[in-house]
């Protein structure tokens, strides 16, 4: 059974794994990483986590994690800044041999309770414009199309979910 979880160094042989699996240059959204973020080495991903952590009082990390294994990374952002405006308030990523399993459905189920439970009336998500999978996983949590813009990343298309 999946869960959630907080980012950890305990997991960081299992993250690189995932992270391998997308292959160089591929954006992995819901993981909060950087360009300059360096997470090959213990100090380094410790670094990272130790990052994402204090995040938390604008942003909710979380690892997709089965039976040891990271499937993908889910974020939850609070609030209307430029950046959630621009990004979302949940950005999320599967790995890609964790795909067509009902795993982004549900992480984002979770997080959308979560939403809830910090009072938030309606989050944005978005997702690139030709990403039919995660088009259609928003619909099905609720997402009604608001439009499609240009971003620095593509076109995108940007979904709301009414949480009331």
């Amino acid at each position: 059974m999946s869960e959630l979880i907080a980012p950890t160094t305990a997991l960081h042989a299992a993250w690189l794994v995932a992270h391998r699996e997308w292959g160089p240059g591929v954006h992995e959204d819901g993981f909060g990483l950087r360009a300059d973020d360096e997470v090959r080495s213990a100090d380094g991903f410790a670094e990272w986590v130790r990052r994402l952590a204090a995040e938390s009082e604008w942003c909710a990390h979380r690892w997709i994690v089965e039976g040891g294994e990271v499937l993908g990374g889910i974020a939850l952002r609070y609030g209307t800044s430029d950046a959630v405006l621009r990004a979302g308030h949940i950005g999320y990523g599967v790995r890609p041999s964790a795909r067509r399993r009902g795993v982004a459905s549900w992480a984002l189920g979770r997080m959308l309770e979560v939403a809830r439970e910090h009072g938030m009336g309606q989050v944005l998500l978005l997702c690139a414009d030709g990403n039919m999978a995660s088009a259609r996983t928003i619909e099905k949590a609720g997402g009604v199309l608001e439009s499609v813009r240009d971003t620095e990343l593509g076109p995108a298309r940007r979904y709301w979910i009414a949480l009331d």
